[in-house]
């Protein structure tokens, strides 16, 4: 290939790279209801002051939330104020299908400057990890309970062009459902329903009724 050909090569994987990125104005597309379904998201009992996360009981009431691509079970009502930590998007997998974005999220003392001044976050694969040097900023249980990875299902359009807009060190609330889902083809995404588990199956699976800048 010619110098020129890498050059336009170089910029169309440029341009393709900014197309998926949070920078785009592209906004992933919102899993679709399944046929003869509508599209809802109660709001979940909600948390109005900084604390660790609420988990609520769920309503008898409330039911499934129908997706084309799978059915939702609501497993508890959920809503954390919170630092963004980290975001990642993501574009492919199964999982894709239902969650573009992942956020890791931060609590408690895990929001403050000089702790995390002290951290290295990063995500991939649909996890989170963080390490330090030397002795950790905050005993390490103490940043596994007040730190979490968290797969962001949007509820609408609304809330996907909302997740879109959210950048790290944001200072945000979500409030929506911890949820199990499950495909027709026996795929199946658990949420976690602990914030002091780590490792495999330790992220929450949230269906995001709303997303608040704080």
């Amino acid at each position: 290939m010619s110098l020129r050909g890498w050059m336009w090569l170089a910029l169309a994987l440029s341009a393709l790279g900014w197309w998926y990125s949070p920078l785009s104005p592209r906004v992933p597309a919102v899993a679709a209801p399944a046929p003869g379904a509508v599209a809802r998201c109660p709001m979940p009992p909600r948390l109005d002051a900084d604390a660790p996360p609420l988990q609520s009981p769920v309503p008898r009431s409330l039911g499934l939330f129908p997706l084309a691509v799978a059915q939702l079970q609501p497993l508890a009502g959920f809503s954390v104020r919170a630092r963004v930590l980290s975001r990642e998007d993501y574009h492919f997998g199964r999982e894709s299908q239902l969650s573009p974005t992942d956020l890791a999220l931060g609590w408690g003392r895990m929001v403050d400057d000089a702790v995390l001044s002290h951290l290295s976050i990063r995500q991939s694969s649909r996890w989170y990890e963080y390490r330090w040097r030397g002795d950790p900023p905050l005993p390490a249980p103490e940043i596994a309970r007040s730190s979490a990875n968290m797969h962001m299902i949007p509820a609408d359009a609304e809330v996907a062009a909302r997740l879109h807009r959210v950048r790290e060190g944001d200072r945000i609330r979500v409030d929506g459902w911890l949820v199990e889902a499950d495909a027709p083809d026996g795929w199946h995404w658990r949420s976690s329903l602990t914030r002091d588990d780590v490792g495999g199956g330790a992220c929450e699976v949230v269906y995001v009724c709303a997303i608040t800048p704080l």
